[in-house]
């Protein structure tokens, strides 16, 4: 089983350096979060759009460095994010990207793709499909796999975000983070654990695969239906999700889609952030009670997606 350490984001946050977005972090106002010290990281600012940027740069520079980049280039099976930030970071080193979507991937990110000179090709209504033509591409080209979230590398870049908000945030006790196929989570899990801070794990209550492998205790599929489907609906957690789950003794909680809807609506109405429903499932976990924080408790939810079409969140006359 493949996995991660601390030092293996230690070494991601060298290599990408100076290539993504350091993350801003804003405090929300007083109350908001009980009597918790909240804060949010605004990870939606990053290239491209979402946290995707950090782990497609490790995975990029580290393939560069050791020499095993191919001619063809690199691959990837996405569901939007983590297609975007693949194809942003090849592109940055003139390397060819095809980008295998599900023909249901919002449109907008889609027409991401494809202004960052991606190959996109949109397969199937799930995720799985594209996976499956996107090795069948690999095994005629020689093509490079990348994967959304099931990669060491990957995950590895995800965790530097936690790097940076401990930095700017000493003191951090809690990160608070969606989950869908675990590469950010297995990231940021195996970097809070080093120093101590303790991880909540976010899911609808329909896409909950990593909250029903910590149930059973191994991977299991587990139905996808949720408003947050298109950037939470993997079917199955890495197993290295489940492991960092086990080791960092996460908290793994399930929101309803309504809490989703309201926590996106929320940080429109309040600080006009537009951003995606799987982002705003880590919100929803605060604003809806399902994590109730300590007095005095320093948390720091990361908002880490936009990549939505805003025009549902206006109303009219604004």
């Amino acid at each position: 089983m493949s996995s991660i350490s601390y030092e293996d984001v230690r070494a991601a946050a060298g290599r990408i350096a100076g290539d993504v977005r350091p993350v801003t972090v804003a405090p929300v106002d007083p109350g908001t979060f009980g009597p918790a010290d909240g804060w949010l990281a605004y990870e939606f600012t990053q290239h491209t759009g979402s946290f995707k940027a950090r782990g497609a740069a490790n995975f990029t520079a580290a393939h560069r460095a050791a020499g095993t980049m191919p001619e063809a280039g690199v691959v990837i099976a996405s569901g939007g994010n983590a297609g975007l930030a693949c194809a942003w970071a090849a592109a940055r080193h003139g390397i060819p990207a095809t980008v295998f979507v599900p023909e249901t991937a919002p449109p907008v990110k889609v027409a991401k793709l494809r202004r960052l000179g991606a190959e996109v090709r949109q397969v199937g209504t799930e995720y799985a499909a594209a996976l499956e033509a996107s090795r069948e591409h690999i095994a005629r080209t020689g093509a490079l796999e990348s994967h959304a979230y099931d990669h060491p590398l990957i995950a590895a870049g995800a965790g530097t975000l936690l790097e940076e908000i401990r930095a700017a945030l000493p003191g951090l006790d809690t990160v608070v983070v969606a989950v869908g196929g675990g590469g950010l989570f297995s990231g940021v899990a195996a970097a809070a654990h080093h120093h101590g801070v303790r991880v909540v794990a976010v899911e609808p209550e329909n896409c909950r695969a990593l909250n029903a492998a910590i149930e059973a205790g191994r991977v299991v599929d587990v139905p996808v239906r949720s408003v947050a489907a298109d950037s939470l609906g993997a079917r199955r957690v890495t197993h290295m999700a489940l492991d960092w789950a086990r080791r960092a003794e996460a908290v793994s909680l399930l929101v309803p889609d309504e809490a989703i809807l309201d926590a996106r609506r929320a940080l429109w109405d309040d600080r006009r952030l537009a951003v995606e429903h799987g982002t705003a499932a880590a919100y929803a976990a605060l604003r809806s009670g399902a994590y109730r924080p300590a007095p005095g408790e320093r948390v720091c939810v990361v908002v880490c997606g936009a990549n939505t079409d805003p025009s549902d969140l206006v109303r009219p006359g604004e």
